[in-house]
Order: structure tokens, then C-alpha cells, then sequence
């Protein structure tokens, strides 16, 4: 019931946003945070996740960012198993293009490399990601340019390939989402609703990511997405200052093998979220950070201790 509360508030929230500088500006905080994650716990085939999907300042552009996430997972089944350090890192190329005037294309190519830390020596995969590409469609937006509140719903779905190397001797005993790719194709779906008021916004997404089976025999377990952030955009001179707080939430279904659950993959995880973006011309920057609240993954063998994130992008 908690989840189910948590998800209904934040699908009826959203973005804000209101120009005070008289000149043309290339920014628009209008865009939606998007959560849809093909993170699969721990950053598997990871796209972007929880860091979102879309620059606040900017409707459509291209881009680099990387992310950085941190974990500790147990090396065994025992409770008196050590724990391991895994880092999980991604360069990624994005960006998001206008096809017509209501449909969006978001594409996202992934670089990973990750590094495993045990008592025994370092363990390192490293390889292109499995590549996304999702669709977004408005389905309503207020005409009224003076209206006090100006609203904005969006949705559509995504597809990613297995184009990111899954090797099944990576599962072993400890977290099988070590892993440059899933093996699998995966499909996804998301909403968002988006409010805005003058400098101020909130901005929502709840989505739901169906994973299939792989080659392997292997398939990771389907998850839900939900999240929300709160931002206000000020004037620096001529640079967009946008600082940013919210939440963002994760669940997973158990994994599967020969269509059997596999013991202790399924879980969930809650994070703050805390960050900023600078906009000056076409250009923007950023970085976020995230931090666990509650989490209770893989049976609490694996803990998350954070995430960053910094982007680039360029404004079409």
C-alpha cells in the first residue's frame, strides 16, 4: 500500500517553469525527468536509470554524460561471507530528437566498465552497453500561455537490444548484474505528468520495464520506476541557474533461470536526490548525486552506497 501511495502522488505531479529574461532563450524547463531504468539493481546494461533521461533546461538536444555507481555486495551465500567493492561506470552518448510536433525519439548509447574488488585480485568487464531507444508522445499540453499553471502529460515506450555483451559466468555467487549487457530485449513503458509555474517545478514519471529472457536461459527480473523532482530556475547575467532536489524509487521482480526465480535477486531501493544544471546559450552542464534511503536488494547482499552523474549537451 505504501508503494502504491508513493507511485499515485507522484504520477500527479510534475514540472514548472516560467521566462523571466525578455531575450530568446534556448532552454526550456519544461522537460520531464524520466525514470525509465534498465539498471536491473546495480547497473547491468545500465542507461542512465534513476539519473534520468532528460537535461532540465533543455526540450531537445545531444550530448555526453557519465555515471558512476557504488555498491558492496557479499561474496557468498553466508552471512559471514566478505563483502566486495564493485563499481559500476558508463559513458554514454544521448540525445533527444523532435520528429513532429508531439513525438519525441530519445536515443542512448552506453560505454560501460566495472571493477569487481575481492580478497583474490581485481575483476574487470568492460564493453558497449546495451543501446535504447524510446518514443514519447503529448497527449496534452495547456494552450493558455497565461495560465497559472501550465500542464503537460507525455507518454510512450522504449525497446532496448542486447547489443552489450552478457556473460552468465559474471552471475556466480554474488551479483549477477555485473555485466556490460542483459543479453535480452527489453521493452518499457512511461508516463509523465508535468506541472509548471513560474520559476518554479516538479516533475514526475512512474514506468515499468518488461525484461525477457536471454539466450543464456537467463532473465532478469522486471522492474518499476517511479520518481519525482523539484527544481527552481533563476538568472545569473546570462546563466541559467537551476538547482534540483527530488526522490526516486525502484523495484524488482526476481530474476529467472529455465523460467525458475533464482533465490535472493529481487528487490527494491529508495533514493534523495540532490543536483544542479548551468545553461548559458546552447550549451548546458550538470551533476546530480544520489543517496540511498531504504533499500533491501538481492536478500541485502548487495548494498548501494551511491550515485553520480555529470552531462554536456548541446542545444538543437
Amino acid at each position: 500500500m505504501k508503494k502504491l501511495i508513493i507511485a499515485t502522488i507522484l504520477f500527479f505531479s510534475g514540472n514548472i517553469w516560467a521566462e523571466n529574461n525578455p531575450e530568446p532563450n534556448p532552454f526550456s524547463i519544461q522537460k520531464y525527468f524520466s525514470l525509465l531504468e534498465e539498471c536491473d539493481a546495480c547497473g547491468c546494461s545500465a542507461n542512465g536509470g534513476s539519473m534520468g533521461f532528460s537535461s532540465m533546461l533543455s526540450d531537445n538536444f545531444t550530448g555526453i554524460r557519465y555515471f558512476y555507481q557504488s555498491y558492496k555486495s557479499r561474496d557468498g551465500v553466508f552471512n559471514n561471507s566478505p563483502w566486495i567493492d564493485e563499481n559500476f561506470n558508463t559513458a554514454q552518448l544521448w540525445g533527444r530528437i523532435p520528429v513532429t510536433e508531439k513525438w519525441e525519439i530519445t536515443v542512448l548509447i552506453p560505454y560501460h566498465f566495472h571493477r569487481r574488488i575481492k580478497s583474490t585480485g581485481t575483476q574487470n568487464v568492460e564493453g558497449i552497453g546495451d543501446i535504447t531507444v524510446m518514443a514519447m508522445y503529448r497527449i496534452y499540453q495547456t494552450k493558455d500561455s497565461l495560465a497559472s499553471f501550465q500542464h503537460r502529460i507525455l507518454t510512450g515506450a522504449g525497446v532496448k537490444a542486447p547489443t552489450g555483451k552478457y556473460d552468465s559466468a559474471n552471475n556466480g555467487s554474488i551479483n549477477p548484474s555485473f555485466q556490460v549487457g542483459t543479453g535480452s530485449w527489453d521493452y518499457s513503458l512511461t508516463t509523465e505528468y508535468i506541472i509548471r509555474k513560474e520559476n518554479w517545478g516538479l516533475n514526475s514519471t512512474v514506468s515499468y520495464v518488461l525484461k525477457t529472457e536471454n539466450d543464456k536461459h537467463y532473465q532478469f527480473g522486471n522492474q518499476f520506476n517511479y520518481g519525482s523532482t523539484l527544481f527552481y530556475s533563476s538568472m545569473l547575467n546570462k546563466l541559467i541557474v537551476v538547482p534540483q532536489i527530488g526522490l526516486a524509487g525502484e523495484t524488482y521482480q526476481a530474476n529467472k533461470e529455465y523460467g525458475q526465480d533464482v533465490p535472493l535477486t529481487k528487490g527494491d531501493v529508495f533514493f534523495s536526490k540532490v543536483g544542479v544544471e548551468l545553461g548559458y546559450r546552447k550549451f548546458s552542464t550538470g551533476i546530480n548525486a544520489m543517496l540511498p534511503i531504504n533499500q533491501n536488494l538481492t536478500g541485502g547482499r548487495v548494498e548501494a552506497n551511491y550515485r553520480l552523474g555529470v552531462h554536456l549537451n548541446y542545444s538543437l
